[in-house]
């Protein structure tokens, strides 16, 4: 399981370093893609293939579904580490997800999310203020902490 926030700057080269515990559960190849809120994902390969199928049984007549597996899967691309333990984010992601210089890594759950630190710091202002509001919603899931 992925958890935990690490502060880390992508170099010149659009190289970022990920946190040893992560590399090791993401192992020696992974996926990134755009993720949701302005962020990317990390999945390690079994998880990816998890969610391919997920995707894949989505119905193809519905838009919504067309539309974001093409989101999802137009931008994923296969990466692994350089032997300084950095991967290399291609800049259509970096663009995405606004990644210039500083970034915040997260571990949730399944996956690794990479945010920009002025994305996160905004995300994380708006959301701490509703989280027992969120948590109040959740109960609708069967779900309590």
């Amino acid at each position: 399981m992925f958890m935990g926030e690490f502060q880390h700057s992508i170099d010149d080269k659009g190289r970022l370093i990920i946190p040893a515990k992560f590399r090791e559960l993401l192992g020696s190849s992974f996926v990134i893609t755009r993720g949701l809120d302005q962020c990317l994902f990390v999945y390690p390969m079994q998880e990816w293939s998890i969610l391919e199928q997920k995707l894949k049984s989505l119905p193809l007549m519905k838009s919504d579904a067309r539309a974001f597996t093409r989101f999802f899967f137009s931008g994923a691309t296969e990466c692994e580490w350089d032997k300084q333990g950095r991967v290399n984010l291609p800049g259509n992601l970096r663009q995405y997800a606004k990644l210039d210089k500083e970034c915040v890594v997260l571990g949730v759950s399944n996956r690794v999310e990479i945010w920009s630190k002025d994305t996160w710091e905004a995300y994380f202002q708006q959301s701490e203020g509703a989280f027992n509001e969120i948590a109040e919603k959740l109960v609708d899931f069967n779900f309590e902490l």
